[in-house]
């Protein structure tokens, strides 16, 4: 889905479909979604990879080129052997070092990582599955916001709307972040354990499957 399709749905659960009287404006809602959508990346994030060119009599490589990224979780060199060949690395801003490998000669390395997730009005990195859950946190965000701001306000709902909102904002982010926890823990294991390979430790990394 796209920002503006998410925005959509939060809006509707949020009961704040009147354009003429929104009670949250576009930018807040946006605000709440991308504050859903790192919580996200920081328990799910998007797995990809890249190919980096090694340089011939050093073990070091740059990593300057992957944006947002959170972690890197392997690193294959030389490519395209069976079995693939994993290396322990250290890792220090934007200097990853190979560790104990044989001194690379220029051939390339293919770097695990995994990165946030991105939502724009053009398109989102967050799987079909996990957009009901984005989808929860923001409405929960956005709530517990809206109760902080009004509790000491006069508005027409009566007195007990801004609790009614806080407790209801509070439901959302309880079963938003106890799911995320659910699912991170099984999302690390499935994606990455570690194993020997001789006296070489390496990881094996397999795709996410929902």
């Amino acid at each position: 889905m796209t920002l503006n399709e998410i925005r959509t749905l939060v809006r509707r659960d949020l009961r704040d479909e009147d354009a003429n009287n929104y009670r949250w404006n576009d930018d807040e809602i946006n605000r709440h979604i991308l504050h859903a959508v790192k919580d996200v990346s920081e328990a799910i994030p998007l797995q990809q990879t890249v190919i980096i060119p090694t340089t011939g009599g050093s073990r070091e490589l740059d990593i300057s080129g992957i944006a947002d990224r959170i972690a890197i979780r392997a690193v294959e060199y030389p490519v395209n052997r069976f079995p693939k060949h994993y290396h322990r690395f250290s890792l220090w801003e934007n200097t990853l070092t190979l560790i104990d490998s044989k001194i690379p000669d220029g051939g390339n390395a293919c770097i695990y990582y995994e990165k946030a997730h991105t939502i724009d009005d053009s398109g989102s990195s967050i799987p079909a599955y996990m957009e009901e859950l984005v989808i929860c946190g923001a409405c929960g965000y956005a709530a517990i916001e809206w109760a902080a701001f009004s509790i000491n306000r006069v508005n027409t709902g009566g007195k007990s709307t801004p609790q009614e909102f806080l407790r209801w904002g509070k439901t959302k982010i309880d079963y938003f972040r106890s799911k995320l926890k659910r699912m991170g823990n099984k999302n690390r294991v499935r994606i990455s354990r570690m194993y020997q390979t001789g006296s070489q430790t390496a990881f094996e990394t397999t795709s996410h499957m929902p």
